[in-house]
């Protein structure tokens, strides 16, 4: 009995190389290929394969949000993201939202086949390159925040939870302005928030607004 699969990629030229892939695996037939999120939605919910390979960058409804409905929908369905996106919080992320495998798209074809195989009969399918993300996620949630912090980046975070602008911030500290703001960007990505208002609820909870 033949493994079905559905393939969702908005490049033509990947979801051909993928389905080549796959065909040459004589157990695993692809049933279908989605160019969209919305499209991979619908088709899952029409064909029901066993596994869904999905690429996390699609247009429309992305990759996360393809996952958790499909989790939703059709929780018997089995996904596996294939993606160039190697982030470690990405990984983590589309594991949180259901994914059973992630693959990473520079993978070598062998490690794609097996980790359809694995995810198909209820395992995980986490090529070399994801399975190292995971620990590198893993490693970041235990450690002390403040430490992926620099000694400047620290006093700029205390400073703008104090309410100063970033022109008294750059007078406070003899910096220029857009050095403030460089690292205002850099505080925003580093601690994966979005507003002052985050960054000035991280720096009371720290303890950077004592003495």
């Amino acid at each position: 009995m033949s493994l079905r699969i559905l393939i969702a990629d908005d490049h033509a030229l990947v979801r051909a190389g993928v389905r080549g892939l796959l065909s040459a695996a004589p157990e695993l037939e692809v049933v279908g290929e989605a160019e969209n999120g919305a499209e991979a939605v619908r088709l899952t919910r029409e064909l029901q394969p066993q596994v869904l390979v999905l690429d996390l960058n699609m247009p429309g409804l992305d990759g996360f949000e393809v996952l958790r409905r499909v989790r939703t929908e059709c929780p018997s369905v089995r996904v596996l993201v294939l993606t160039l996106d190697d982030d470690p919080r990405s990984v983590q992320r589309a594991v949180r939202d259901g994914a059973d495998g992630y693959v990473l798209k520079d993978a070598i074809a062998q490690d794609l086949i097996t980790a359809v195989r694995r995810v198909a009969i209820g395992g995980g399918g986490f090529d070399g390159g994801a399975q190292a993300a995971l620990r590198d996620a893993a490693r970041g949630e235990h450690e002390d925040p403040l430490a992926r912090l620099t000694a400047r980046e620290r006093e700029v975070l205390r400073r703008i939870a104090q309410g100063l602008a970033n022109k008294e911030i750059a007078s406070a500290l003899y910096i220029g302005v857009r050095t403030v703001e460089t690292h205002r960007a850099n505080l925003l990505r580093k601690l994966s928030m979005r507003s002052t208002a985050e960054l000035t609820r991280f720096a009371i909870e720290q303890g950077l607004m004592k003495g």
